[in-house]
């Protein structure tokens, strides 16, 4: 297998490998993350993300395949690995001025640039440890942009957050995605968060990376359903089945793959019999759903 080479892709993996021993952490991943995006790295804990993660950051080094930057520059990359880390008894400021020494950054602004950027600028001299959960997840973010990276890599950013750390973590990054262009690689097990901030996804399972699609892809292939509860299920099955409708009752209702468009063809069909509807409503795969279904089949189209 050749490594496409595309100006639009920022970093492509071929058959990337890491094994411990006998178990095959990472197996012959091959990813391609383009600029500008937002790519959801989905995973259950043990599929690898972590690991895969820390191969791309060098933090780890790899058994075989590759890692390819593909740009006419040198890329800079921030990460935020498994937590910030920060020194307990400093401020927010005094943090993200040691760091900065270590970086040669000498813009005198950034760091005030930064602070305000991720919502912290009026936390003075309250050292770290006296931190929320939240605040502590967007010093690391603000430890991560620093530097203005082009490419930035999360490992489960909102893990822990209360509902509203959650949103403004989510916010951060969606600004550095529209307003500076930053393409983010973020890992979550909170699918529906994830859902509302990824552009693309890659799904791993077991050390294989099993499937990768964009946002528009994943909203045609996730399933969609008309569920109903009826006066006579027996019948109703009969009617829509002898019409051929895909009709299956789990525990009250009846459900049928079928667009939302079908609804009110069933609903004259079945008034039209005297069967009368208790409820009848539509629904739509979720990010978590289709997941769920994809790793239950064992499917792998990568």
């Amino acid at each position: 297998m050749n490594t496409i080479v595309s100006e639009n892709i920022l970093l492509s993996t071929n058959k990337l490998v890491k094994t411990y021993k006998d178990y095959h952490a990472v197996n012959e991943v091959s990813m391609t993350i383009n600029k500008g995006d937002i790519y959801g790295f989905i995973g259950q804990n043990g599929s690898g993300k972590t690991t895969f993660i820390r191969l791309l950051t060098q933090l780890i080094e790899k058994n075989s395949g590759s890692i390819n930057y593909v740009a006419k520059e040198q890329i800079k990359i921030g990460a935020v690995i498994e937590g910030p880390v920060c020194y307990p008894y400093l401020s927010a400021r005094d943090n993200l001025k040691y760091y900065a020494i270590q970086m040669n950054i000498n813009d005198k602004n950034r760091i005030s640039e930064v602070l305000e950027f991720v919502g912290l600028e009026d936390t003075g001299k309250k050292p770290f440890s006296n931190f929320s959960l939240g605040m502590k997840q967007r010093l690391g973010l603000a430890l991560a942009i620093l530097d203005n990276p082009d490419f930035l890599i999360l490992d489960e950013p909102v893990n822990g957050l209360d509902p509203q750390g959650i949103v403004e973590i989510r916010k951060i990054i969606q600004r550095l995605n529209t307003e500076f262009g930053t393409t983010v690689l973020i890992s979550s097990h909170i699918l529906t968060e994830l859902s509302m901030l990824a552009t693309r996804y890659g799904i791993i399972n077991e050390g294989r990376l099993v499937k990768e699609l964009t946002k528009s892809e994943l909203e045609q292939e996730c399933e969609h359903y008309i569920i109903l509860e009826t006066s006579d299920d027996k019948r109703t099955i009969d009617i829509l089945t002898g019409l051929g409708y895909d009709v299956k009752k789990n525990q009250d209702v009846l459900t049928l793959k079928e667009e939302n468009s079908t609804m009110p063809k069933i609903s004259k069909l079945l008034f039209d019999q005297a069967i009368y509807m208790l409820n009848f409503y539509h629904k739509e795969e979720n990010l978590e759903d289709y997941y769920l279904d994809l790793i239950d089949r064992g499917v792998s189209d990568v």
